[in-house]
Order: C-alpha cells, then sequence, then structure tokens
C-alpha cells in the first residue's frame, strides 16, 4: 500500500494473514524495544506542538485491545488517553457523526488512541443500515478533510487495520466463550456479524481504498499471529509518531540542580 497516494483496488485476499515474525526475532525484546520508543515519544510530545491520533480498526478479536494494553501499559496517563468507541448514545445521534470525535481530540502534547473510530460510518453503519447510502458515500469525503484538517494543524493521524481470516475470527470467539475472564467481550451480535461477512470485508476494502491518503495512510495488519501483529502494528506507530522528531531526552532544568544541590547540602550539614 503506498503512502505517496490513495491505494488502488485493495484486497483482503491479497494478504498472508499468517504472516509470523522472523525465526531469530525475539517478540519480547522487539516489544520491549518498541514500548521504549513509545515513552521517549511520548516524552518529546509533552510540553511541545505537536500531538497524535492513532486509529485502531479491523475484524473482532482481532486484537485491537492486546495491541492497546501494550500502548497503554508503559505511557504516562497525563499525556495519553484511549477512547473506546461504541454505538452512539441518542443525545449524539442528533448531532453531526463527527461531533462526538471532534470533543475527543488530543490537545497539544498529547497522544489519543481511539478504539474504533469515525470509520464506523462507512462499516458497521453502512453494512446494518444505520445510515442510508446517501450519508456513507458522502463520508468518504469528509471523512478524508477531517483528517487533513487534523494533519494541517499538528497532529500526526497513525490508523492500523487489523485483519484476521474467518476461521481464525471463531477460534477466538470460541476461546473467549470458554474463558471466564473474557466471556464480557462477546455477544450475539458477535457471531451474528458473520453471516455479513462478505459484506464487510467489501467495506472494509473500500474504506481503505478511498481513506488511504498520503497525509494519513492506512496500515493493515495480518494478525492471525498476535505477536507479529501487536509488533508489526507498534512498529508502525513508532515510525510514524517519530519521523522528523528529536528523541533526545529533554535536559534537566538549571533551577531543578541548583534547588537539588541546595537540598544535599543542607541534608549533608544536618
Amino acid at each position: 500500500m503506498s503512502k505517496h497516494g490513495k491505494t488502488k483496488g485493495f484486497s483482503f485476499a491479497d494478504c498472508d494473514m499468517d504472516r509470523k515474525l522472523p525465526k531469530d526475532e525475539d517478540y519480547d525484546t522487539s516489544l520491549a524495544e518498541l514500548q521504549h520508543k513509545l515513552v521517549e515519544i511520548e516524552q518529546a510530545y509533552l510540553g511541545s506542538d505537536h500531538s497524535a491520533v492513532i486509529v485502531f480498526e479491523g475484524w473482532d478479536a482481532a486484537g485491537k485491545g492486546g495491541a492497546i494494553r501494550r500502548i497503554s501499559n508503559v505511557l504516562d496517563p497525563r499525556g495519553f488517553k484511549v477512547w473506546p468507541i461504541a454505538a452512539p448514545t441518542p443525545e449524539e445521534l442528533k448531532r453531526h457523526y463527527l461531533s462526538r470525535f471532534w470533543q475527543r481530540l488530543p490537545a497539544k502534547g498529547e497522544i489519543a488512541v481511539f478504539d474504533r473510530s469515525w470509520y464506523g460510518r462507512v462499516l458497521v453503519e453502512r453494512v446494518e443500515g444505520f445510515a442510508p447510502p446517501a450519508d456513507w458515500k458522502r463520508s468518504y469525503r469528509e471523512i478524508e478533510e477531517f483528517e487533513r484538517l487534523l494533519v494541517d494543524s499538528g497532529t500526526r493521524v497513525v490508523k492500523i487495520f487489523l485483519a484476521i481470516d474467518r476461521e481464525e475470527q471463531l477460534q477466538r470467539f470460541v476461546k473467549r466463550m470458554d474463558d471466564p475472564l473474557k466471556r464480557w467481550k462477546l455477544s450475539v451480535d458477535d457471531f451474528r456479524n458473520r453471516g455479513k461477512w462478505d459484506a464487510y470485508v467489501e467495506a472494509a476494502e473500500e474504506m481503505i481504498d478511498k481513506t488511504s491518503t498520503k497525509a494519513a495512510p492506512w496500515n493493515v495488519v495480518a494478525s492471525n499471529s498476535k505477536k507479529y501483529s501487536r509488533v508489526t502494528a507498534l512498529g508502525h506507530i513508532v515510525e510514524q509518531l517519530s519521523e522528523g522528531l528529536d528523541l533526545t531526552p529533554k535536559p534537566l532544568p538549571p533551577n531543578v540542580r541548583e534547588a537539588a544541590e541546595e537540598a544535599i547540602a543542607n541534608e549533608k550539614g544536618d
């Protein structure tokens, strides 16, 4: 998928969903290195004019939550926020569908993750008939313009789509059903929606075609292997958030060092 313009004719059929990490790459080591880079990035953003939006989309059970946890586990919540997006409330339905996302955008110096996003307009709302065709077809242009506004104002937009095949999804659903600590993630709709698999694939392929731009490209990650998926997704995030950014740790302010030296001298004197 090109980062220099819109994609043409994207198809999930062209993706090798079973991709794995190279045999000579250690998952734990790679993950730790990426998490360390994320900490450096957040520190570089704090107090600066930089901000970032990370969008996670993908099939149910594809691993969005797991990838997001590997980010939130190491970042300071004072400069980082995760927004889990569910169906709009009755009050939100009275306004333009982008309104609730504007309210959740990060301030300067902050990073925000959207666990699902405004792309629900051209995915679930399209497939389930919650938005009429005239509305979701218009949304491609609205979304592109929305993201262009963000990028032009200094907000980096990283978009990750986690993809698994239909068989892998069913296996993960069954595992969740048998796990008392993960059953809460399942609903009747998860199984019902499998009957619309082809419609969701068609909607997602068109979404990627129409909204992957130079300013905000889609990163589609084959996710049958959770380890490969997490390392690859975090790799895209680190690469795009750090591009052109000085990650050198900020020096200690002189007044802090002076205060520390004075306090140490006083304590020694006591």
